[in-house]
């Protein structure tokens, strides 16, 4: 009995050696596997976090940049508003005159409607009360003249004012209709090629181009030593100046262009003849 017992301990006892061995390397394996995941998800997750940091990076650049061209836009903006603004202001001026203008032009016209009414009435009166034959010639040349003043006058109403609100002359006939007034000396001029300065009065004038297409003209102009450009000047726009001792300006007008040539006038006022207390020179 006691061999039997002690066989069957042995046959009991040896299997579990070879257990504790395999549970002991499924042990190391599950630890071994344990560890390569765990070094894996630390790499992954310091790839993850360095992909995060970079785009966050690219999103703040790209909040920096959008926000500079925000402020960049606002600013442009606010120019264009400021410039808006200037533009509107100056044709409300340009409108106003223009209306004034035209509020005076029809003013004339009406005032020398009523004289030709008048005169009219005057003159068929005359006839009818005297029937002399002298008479009714000198109230002929009466009429002649006065209508001839008339017509004058309505020529006069067609010119254009300048912001000075002195006429504008397109041609000699017009400048001769001027020299009539008295109010102004008018010395007119021709220049033929560029670079080749003119004295006109008390001022020298020199070509610098003409654009035909555009009825403009550049040119530079000398007053007491001191030497104004003028560039891309529209055609019958006067530029007033100033010489020293003098109160009202003078003005010079280009009424005609050719190819590299320019014809025009200067405007001086008589009162500028009578001594003045204030005493400025510019260019306009």
């Amino acid at each position: 009995m006691s061999e039997e017992h002690t066989y069957e301990t042995r046959n009991g006892s040896s299997w579990v050696l070879p257990a504790v061995i395999v549970l002991g390397l499924v042990a190391i394996g599950g630890l071994g596997f344990g560890w390569n995941a765990s070094s894996k998800l630390d790499a992954t997750q310091q790839a993850v976090t360095a992909q995060v940091k970079t785009v966050q990076q690219s999103v703040e650049q790209d909040v920096s940049s959008l926000k500079d061209r925000i402020a960049q836009d606002e600013k442009t903006n606010s120019d264009l508003q400021g410039d808006l603004k200037v533009v509107t202001d100056k044709l409300k001026i340009t409108q106003g005159q223009l209306r004034k203008a035209r509020q005076e032009t029809a003013k004339l016209s009406d005032e020398a409607t009523q004289k030709i009414s008048a005169l009219d009435t005057s003159v068929h009166t005359e006839l009818a009360t005297k029937a002399g034959t002298d008479d009714v010639k000198n109230v002929d040349t009466k009429v002649t003249a006065v209508s001839s003043d008339l017509n004058t006058t309505k020529e006069d109403l067609k010119m254009a004012k300048s912001e000075m609100g002195t006429l504008i002359a397109r041609n000699h006939d017009e400048i001769d209709q001027l020299r009539r007034l008295g109010e102004r000396d008018y010395v007119e001029f021709s220049i033929a090629g560029r670079n080749k300065p003119q004295k006109v009065g008390n001022v020298t004038v020199e070509l610098k181009g003409v654009n035909q297409k555009k009825n403009q003209v550049s040119f530079a102009m000398v007053v007491e030593d001191k030497r104004f450009e003028k560039k891309n000047r529209a055609l019958n726009e006067p530029i007033f100046f100033y010489t020293s001792g003098t109160r009202l300006p003078e003005e010079i007008v280009i009424n005609k262009v050719g190819k590299d040539q320019i014809s025009g006038y200067v405007s001086i006022p008589k009162a500028n003849a009578q001594p003045a207390s204030a005493s400025t020179t510019s260019g306009k």
